[in-house]
């Protein structure tokens, strides 16, 4: 394996999961994240967290993310 490879990290698989943590460094917060695998999932959306008191939830697929500081 080549050392480039060795050191990639592997993308999240998208709407895997139905709550997700997210901190000040994602913002801004889209759906699915950067770093989740695409080929699965619907158009990305951009959630408006901060507005919503910390908390989010995808119109698309229910993933409902959380703010935490």
């Amino acid at each position: 394996m080549s050392p480039t490879m060795s050191a990639t990290v592997p993308p999240v698989p998208a709407n895997a999961e139905n709550r997700y943590e997210v901190t000040r460094a994602d913002l801004p917060l889209s759906c699915p994240m950067p770093g989740m695998e695409l080929w699965n999932s619907h158009p990305k959306v951009y959630l408006p967290i901060v507005d919503d008191d910390g908390e989010s939830t995808c119109a698309y697929c229910g993933a409902h993310y959380v703010l935490r500081d």
